[in-house]
């Protein structure tokens, strides 16, 4: 946001902040959702370079479509277990896993 449109919104009584500190959220937890956020885009990456539809990542998954769209659009609904699974699922390595969680703790 620039300088003027963050001074305009002040003077009409709007707080500027960051989004950890509108959900008053812990360190720790913006690590735990950056983190998820991560495996699902790579969920998605990983189902688009294998030229895959989200109907046949769930039938892999023995899920449904829409647990599927779920996944990649980082639903807090979506659990860790189920991002995991995901990927191995897709033929994710160990070591691919490693890096996504590497890469989500430099941000």
């Amino acid at each position: 946001m620039n300088k003027a449109k963050k001074q305009w919104l002040e003077k009409r009584g709007s707080k500027i902040g960051t989004v950890a500190e509108f959900l008053a959220s812990s360190p720790e937890e913006q690590e735990y959702i950056e983190l998820k956020l991560a495996l699902a885009r790579r969920v998605k990456e990983r189902r688009q370079k294998n030229l895959l539809t989200q109907h046949e990542v769930a039938q892999l998954l023995n899920s449904s479509q829409s647990r599927v769209a779920k996944i990649e659009a980082g639903d807090p609904s979506v659990t860790l277990d189920l991002l995991v699974r995901s990927l191995l699922a897709l033929g994710a390595t160990r070591r691919e896993l490693a890096q996504v969680i590497s890469a989500s703790n430099a941000r």
